[in-house]
């Protein structure tokens, strides 16, 4: 069975994604977006971007494998996969995908947290004395 892979990272989030030939269903960790992303309003959106943009939702069932980060991050991460595996599977979509940005990793991570400090840049308050 011909399948591609595509890796999408996003903060802590890191997604497999596997594309398949097939109807257009998305299973996240064995669930439906639905069930995975519940009370989450256009999640929905960000992950199927790709699929839309490109005009090939209807022809590929996707299932992911994804942990780390929270619901937005993970998202992300998913939309970053789809994109890959989908240039994978269609090399002629590269210059598409690309000019949309979903083939771009967003390299922003969470600084870390400074001794004397009370987070990554908060302080305390000043006080002459």
């Amino acid at each position: 069975m011909e399948q591609h892979l595509g890796t999408g990272r996003r903060k802590s989030s890191i997604a497999r994604v596997y594309l398949r030939p097939g109807r257009g269903t998305v299973v996240i960790n064995g669930k439906t977006p639905e069930e995975y992303f519940a009370r989450r309003p256009n999640v929905d959106s960000i992950l199927r971007a790709p699929l839309q943009e490109t005009q090939s939702a209807a022809k590929y069932d996707v299932v992911v494998n994804v942990y780390g980060g929270g619901y937005k991050g993970q998202a992300e991460a998913i939309r970053h996969g789809i994109a890959r595996a989908l240039q994978n599977a269609v090399p002629e979509l590269r210059p598409q995908l690309k000019s949309l940005g979903f083939l771009t990793r967003d390299a922003r991570e969470k600084e870390r947290r400074k001794y004397g400090l009370r987070k990554a840049r908060k302080r305390g308050q000043f006080s002459k004395r």
